[in-house]
C-alpha cells in the first residue's frame, strides 16, 4: 500500500511530478533532464511559482536541479530531474490515490 506524501499532495508539486515522469525526466542508469523553461510552460506556470514548489521538492531530496551557465544570467539553463527517492514516493502517492478510490493494483 502506498501513501499520500505531504510533499506532493499540493496539486502543483504533483503536476510537476507527474510531467517529470511521463517526459522521462527521471533518475536511470542514464541521466535524464528536462528543462525549466519546457516544464514551466508545460505547467502553465509563472517562474516564481515553479521556482517555489521545486525548491520544496528538492529540499525533500525529490528532485535534482543544475544550472548550465551561459554568456549571462539570462542566457543560463536550469535542468530538472524527478531523482530516484522522487520517484518511489510519487508512486506510492499514486498507488494511495487509487486505492482511496478503490482502484485495484
Amino acid at each position: 500500500m502506498g501513501e499520500i506524501d505531504s510533499v506532493i499532495y499540493p496539486l502543483p508539486r504533483f503536476k510537476i511530478c507527474a510531467v517529470l515522469k511521463a517526459r522521462g525526466a527521471v533518475e536511470k542508469s542514464l541521466r535524464r533532464e528536462m528543462k525549466f523553461s519546457a516544464l514551466r510552460k508545460e505547467l502553465g506556470v509563472s517562474d516564481p511559482t515553479l521556482s517555489k514548489h521545486l525548491g520544496v521538492l528538492e529540499k525533500a531530496g525529490y528532485v535534482d536541479r543544475f544550472r548550465e551557465y551561459g554568456a549571462t544570467r539570462a542566457k543560463d539553463t536550469v535542468w530538472v530531474t524527478l531523482n530516484a527517492r522522487g520517484l518511489a514516493a510519487f508512486d506510492s502517492h499514486i498507488a494511495a490515490l487509487r486505492e482511496l478510490a478503490g482502484e485495484e493494483l
